[in-house]
């Protein structure tokens, strides 16, 4: 899955795609280029282990990745987008939309006539043109309500 892209003026890396599970520390380096929370190696084996698949992007000429994105689901009724990461240092180059555009084959390609996936993903703050421009809609719209959201903590398994 090799892909050159192209961008107005903007010099491309050349990017390959491949389905495969980084290792903890790449997975945590990625994780950390966009600044999001540290995880326990406990979370970070089950982040990694637990996913149907994982999509990773690498810059051809320095051999580092440089993004990718997991799925998660029971892969018939619904799929979820996890984890979709691009360096920053490599944003505009097109590589979110090569993810997902292999995480939706991907979850897609188990599916029979007749039947339908809810494909789903939760959106950072700023980043709704981008999945809007990728097929995703908005919720809440006049036919389905916003998504909902709650962390839970150790306490709050007790009963």
């Amino acid at each position: 899955m090799k892909e050159q892209q192209n961008q107005n003026m903007k010099q491309s890396p050349s990017i390959e795609y491949r389905f495969q599970r980084l290792p903890k520390d790449l997975y945590l380096g990625l994780r950390a280029s966009v600044g999001w929370k540290h995880l326990s190696d406990r979370q970070v084996d089950a982040a990694i282990n637990g996913c149907k698949a994982m999509v990773t992007a690498w810059d051809t000429e320095t051999g580092e990745v440089v993004g990718m994105g997991r799925l998660v689901g029971d892969e018939l009724v619904i799929m979820n987008i996890q984890d979709l990461i691009v360096r920053p240092d490599y944003h505009g180059h097109g590589i979110g939309s090569m993810l997902i555009k292999y995480l939706k084959e991907k979850a897609a390609e188990i599916l029979e006539p007749g039947e339908e996936l809810m494909f789903t993903l939760m959106c950072a703050k700023g980043r709704e043109r981008f999945y809007e421009k990728n097929g995703f809609i908005a919720r809440p719209t006049p036919d389905l309500g916003p998504g909902m959201i709650m962390y839970l903590h150790e306490e709050d398994g007790t009963s």
